[in-house]
């Protein structure tokens, strides 16, 4: 029933349509915003650039913090601020009446979680070596190596149901309680919840970020002495 009431259902009703549909949207949205930001480059950044740059600086500093190294940083920035750019405009646009959050569907949700679980571990594979990158799955004393080995398998998986599931659950949170508040009380009580929201969207899109540079990091930096 909620579909009927989005532009995308003056096409084609159907939820898997809708999905589609503000995916593309969300995709069009970051395809815009990174030519207006890099249509013309100028020393001193201002307007569309300005806001990029200060983006891509974050996201820099973060990665910093959590490789140790600002070439770190830099090889997976377009990993990660790709990310962002979907996750976020993926979040924000549920909040806007007539439209749906993708990542409010663990279509999207999933999927970029698998993405992040197979790029980190192939790198992992491609820095270290096959062998020296599951080895370090073995733990460091032989002895529990059999105990060790499948419960870093299964904690490596989890990661693709915390990533997928976190993401998709306070997603569809929001777009519930948004839709309570709106059939409740439309006119003036909705105004907080959209300032909760917008941060919430933020706030989702620098997790999704974060715990990508955390995984990354943690199959691709190597510890003296481990």
């Amino acid at each position: 029933m909620k579909d009927l009431f989005l532009f995308s259902a003056l096409f084609d009703s159907s939820h898997t349509f809708s999905y589609f549909f503000h995916l593309a949207l969300v995709a069009v949205i970051s395809v815009l915003l990174a030519r207006f930001a890099t249509r013309s480059m100028q020393l001193v950044p201002h307007g569309t650039q300005n806001i990029a740059e200060a983006y891509l600086e974050g996201i820099l500093s973060m990665g910093r913090d959590t490789m140790g190294s600002e070439k770190a940083a830099r090889k997976y920035l377009p990993l990660v601020a790709t990310i962002g750019f979907i996750v976020f405009f993926s979040n924000i646009i549920g909040i806007i009446p007539g439209f749906h959050a993708p990542s409010a569907s663990l279509n999207l949700t999933a999927t970029l979680a698998i993405v992040v679980f197979v790029y980190y571990h192939f790198e992992g594979i491609r820095t270290q070596g096959f062998l020296k990158y599951f080895a370090h799955f073995m733990g460091p004393v032989p002895a529990i190596a059999p105990l060790m080995f499948p419960i870093e398998i299964v904690s490596h998986f989890s990661r693709i149901i915390s990533l997928s599931f976190r993401l998709f659950g306070n997603i569809k949170g929001d777009d519930l309680f948004l839709m309570v508040i709106l059939a409740l009380v439309p006119y003036i009580a909705p105004l907080p919840a959209y300032v909760l929201l917008t941060f919430m969207a933020f706030l989702q899109a620098f997790i999704f970020m974060i715990l990508t540079y955390v995984y990354l990091a943690g199959a691709t930096v190597v510890e003296e002495g481990h």
